[in-house]
């Protein structure tokens, strides 16, 4: 029983600590607080609500079926991240020009299903739980253990790692405007503009790894 205890938390520490640094929910609070400026403070807590659930589901299904998934259709690891990467890059110049037009055109408050719709695309995925957390988690629940006692405890400790790192995500969203307002005005523009260029190249970077990876599988050419 003492081991398999230290084994779940062997694996808790160990999916938090993989999946933490690039989902980076502190650094996607000033993206959330920015894509959801016409949303009143309830509204805003409802949606960092349903974002954690969401990036709940979307890392517990990548953990446990995802490379079943992939292999379903036949798709591989790079594919996903040259795709997501395209996405993410336009999320951030969107998000960059949107901010400049904040302030000049207001628009009114975003209705009850266009919020749902909002809290799984964007906010979820891919600028909270995108391609590089995904093909992590992927990754990750790509070892099977041989023995079912072992199954058990590994799935348990997943399960608990994503619990811990949706509830992060949570948190961080749902006080991002109280992060924000110990900055200040000029401070949060600062940090929001800094976010949206840090989620393009974000992306980019994305793109790059699976583009990379791809390449890498290409028959060198042979000089003639």
């Amino acid at each position: 029983m003492g081991q398999d205890l230290r084994q779940i938390v062997e694996t808790v520490l160990f999916v938090a600590a993989a999946l933490l640094p690039i989902v980076n929910p502190l650094g996607g609070a000033p993206v959330f607080l920015a894509m959801t400026a016409d949303c009143t403070p309830e509204l805003r807590a409802s949606l960092a609500k349903r974002i954690a659930i969401n990036a709940f589901m979307l890392l517990f299904g990548s953990l446990f079926i995802g490379s079943y998934v992939l292999e379903f259709f036949g798709l591989s690891v790079p594919i996903v991240q040259v795709a997501g990467g395209i996405v993410v890059c336009a999320a951030g110049w969107d998000l960059l020009r949107r901010h400049e037009d904040a302030a000049t055109a207001p628009s009114p408050p975003p209705s009850a299903r266009e919020m749902a719709s909002r809290a799984f695309y964007p906010l979820t995925l891919p600028l909270t739980v995108g391609p590089g957390s995904i093909s992590v988690a992927i990754t990750i629940g790509a070892n099977h253990p041989h023995s079912m006692r072992s199954l058990l405890v590994n799935g348990f400790g997943n399960l608990a790692g994503v619990t811990l790192t949706a509830a992060t995500i949570f948190l961080c969203f749902r006080y991002s405007e109280r992060i924000m307002r110990g900055l200040g005005d000029t401070g949060t523009s600062v940090v929001l503009r800094l976010s949206a260029f840090i989620l393009l190249c974000i992306g980019v970077q994305i793109f790059w790894n699976g583009a990379s990876a791809l390449l890498a599988t290409m028959p060198a050419l042979s000089p003639r």
